[in-house]
């Protein structure tokens, strides 16, 4: 099976492996956000399917939102669409788990986040890069990041924006298995097949009850996210976070 070039979608036994492939890094917008939202619900009424793989047909796993055009896109323009579709990734029924061997940045690391487990390897790239951008974290990570490392490591993620590596992730909670770069899908399908073969109304009554409103809080967090958001898009500071990225360079904020 298979919904469309971006999102493509296969059948392997009573797993489903969704690969998003937007050359080259894999930047996300609300679209693409839609259209995830509605491939997750479908294999969700699908009773054949027990659990997902979400992986890239490109080097990065996500690379974020693109903010490199002339208007720094959609998302920053106003992202209240790209969340109304984000925050449906947080209410499917089936496990999911990712498969990131390259770089989770910014919304690629949300994205990330959704998934029930990470498989990476030492090559991968974690960055909650928002603050040296100059804007407040958004796809709900005010909730999903120190859920999973602590309130600690992620005000520490937070407020640098530095990238760590695969291990490190692993070694703080934010992934759940280091292996070979070139056996990250392998590993990630692996895993998804052993949880599909539990019995899967067990399964996902499990899930609801560990995750029972675990999507309406971090929906709830987003709206503060996003107004923050919405301010901080059109800041001088936001420009120049912008700007420095593209520049690879430090960025120099000016507090406005």
């Amino acid at each position: 099976m298979s919904s469309d070039a971006e999102i493509q979608v296969t059948r392997h036994g009573h797993v489903a492996r969704v690969v998003l492939s937007r050359p080259p890094h894999n930047f996300v917008d609300a679209e693409v956000m839609r259209r995830l939202a509605d491939t997750l619900l479908a294999l969700d009424e699908d009773h054949g399917c027990r659990a997902i793989v979400l992986a890239s047909g490109v080097g990065a796993f996500c690379a974020g939102a693109d903010f490199s055009g002339s208007s720094q896109g959609d998302v920053a323009s106003d992202p209240a669409a790209f969340y109304v579709h984000a925050m449906k990734l947080y209410r499917n029924r089936k496990p999911i788990v990712a498969a990131v061997a390259g770089a989770a940045i910014g919304a690629g690391l949300g994205l990330a986040l959704v998934a029930d487990f990470r498989v990476t390897c030492a090559e991968a790239r974690f960055s909650a890069n928002f603050n040296r951008l100059g804007f407040h974290p958004g796809f709900g990570l005010s909730v999903t990041l120190p859920r999973l490392v602590g309130e600690q490591h992620a005000a520490l993620l937070f407020y640098t924006g530095r990238r760590i590596t695969g291990a490190e992730a692993v070694n703080i909670g934010l992934a759940d298995e280091l292996v070979a770069k070139a056996e990250v899908d392998a590993r990630a399908m692996a895993l998804a097949q052993e949880i599909a073969a539990s019995a899967p109304l067990a399964v996902e009554t499990t899930r609801a009850t560990l995750r029972e409103g675990l999507a309406d809080h971090i929906a709830e967090v987003n709206q503060r996210e996003l107004a923050i958001q919405r301010g901080q898009f059109h800041s001088e500071d936001f420009r120049e976070g912008v700007a420095a990225m593209a520049a690879r360079r430090t960025p120099v904020f000016q507090r406005r």
